[in-house]
């Protein structure tokens, strides 16, 4: 029987997998499964504590690494507002499930991106074997030059 940390995690998996399938912009909802603003983080106030506050920082990252708004531009002039509720309202269902935006959210735990990295975000550049083999030719000769040259410099 799995632990209670181990159902909690599982449980938090099958919910972020819920989330990040729809087919809409995820930062918002991955931001408010995040612990919310850390103490370290660089914003300082001193009127108010923002430790633990999940409230979207405005801060653009997210739009910015949209490549949606990217490649449609015009899409940015219905809002000049730049958090991540403008996000799904000027992306909407057009998102491409990259997770840029939630990779770039300052506010995403690294948990979550860590597990987006590791099972969601798939490799689009495939490696050519022929190339990979050349690599390693021209590495055994720049090794090789490069040990005639430190040898003709000790023997001198």
């Amino acid at each position: 029987m799995p632990t209670v940390v181990k159902r909690e995690e599982l449980k938090t998996k099958r919910i972020l997998n819920t989330i990040l399938d729809m087919k809409f912009p995820p930062v918002a909802r991955c931001r408010l499964l995040s612990r919310g603003m850390e103490p370290y983080h660089r914003l300082y106030l001193f009127s108010d504590d923002v430790t633990g506050d999940k409230g979207c920082l405005a801060c653009g990252n997210c739009v910015d690494s949209c490549p949606v708004l990217r490649k449609e531009s015009e899409r940015l002039i219905k809002t000049e507002q730049r958090t991540s509720f403008a996000l799904e309202s000027t992306v909407g269902e057009d998102c491409e499930q990259c997770y840029s935006c939630v990779l770039a959210c300052p506010q995403v735990d690294t948990n979550i991106k860590d597990y987006i990295v590791d099972e969601k975000v798939v490799d689009v550049i495939p490696q050519v074997k022929r190339i990979t083999a050349l690599d390693n030719y021209f590495m055994v000769i720049a090794a090789l030059i490069f040990g005639i040259v430190i040898g003709a410099f000790l023997a001198w």
